[in-house]
């Protein structure tokens, strides 16, 4: 360990519940832009006001999210990138791999499945589940497509924990409930509708329809 590592190297506690989504939202933030720091490898520490201005949010910020989860940082040294990127990998329990089950094969399914983001970043698409018989059987990304119908089955018996729902909105609470059932309890639905699900399950939503209307309020007519 580095003389830097050693002085930042405070037992952390552990994630508290009463921590707002929104500080959680803004970490994956924060991780993203210091492994852009490590491929870079031009710099061994950062700042907060690097990191802000990199990412348009207050250092201030930064620091304030930081110190909810523990002493990352020294004055008048910064952070130490590779430390500070395996700790907020440890808060996010992203220091191991989480096998993903895909919900839906069809355009957006076949794209999130070869979609090469997911690798070195924490998480494998493992199995895809669908219901045209002209897709199950078919391999998408390397991965052989599984009928729905077997979908309890599977995530019973491998104990998954996320899945993604790429169906459409008809479809989309039914399926839901079916993962919960089954053990998930992190869906990450693309479906534009607002799916329930019981207290401890946790869902985000991926609609880029309401991105974009979200974004047209600021634009001038």
């Amino acid at each position: 360990m580095t003389e830097i590592e050693e002085s930042i190297a405070e037992e952390s506690p552990d994630v508290a519940h009463d921590i707002p989504d929104i500080v959680i939202g803004r970490l994956p933030i924060y991780l993203r832009a210091l492994m852009r720091m490590v491929e870079e490898g031009d710099k061994v520490t950062t700042s907060s006001q690097e990191l802000g201005d990199r990412l348009g949010v207050s250092s201030a910020q930064i620091r304030k999210d930081l110190s909810l989860f523990g002493d990352f940082g020294k004055q008048g040294t910064g952070y130490h990138i590779n430390y500070l990127v395996q700790q907020l990998q440890r808060i996010l329990k992203l220091d191991r791999e989480w096998p993903v089950a895909m919900v839906g094969a069809g355009f957006l399914g076949h794209a999130l499945a070869n979609y090469g983001g997911f690798k070195n970043r924490g998480f494998r698409v493992a199995w895809i589940f669908d219901n045209d018989p002209e897709t199950v059987g078919q391999k998408i990304g390397g991965i052989m497509v599984r009928h729905v119908d077997g979908l309890e089955r599977v995530l019973r018996r491998e104990k998954v924990q996320i899945a993604m729902l790429a169906v459409p909105a008809t479809a989309a609470q039914e399926l839901a409930d079916r993962l919960v059932a089954s053990g998930v309890r992190a869906i990450l639905t693309y479906a534009p509708i607002s799916i329930n699900v019981p207290e401890g399950v946790k869902v985000q939503y991926s609609d880029p329809v309401a991105q974009l209307q979200r974004m047209t309020f600021y634009l001038d007519v």
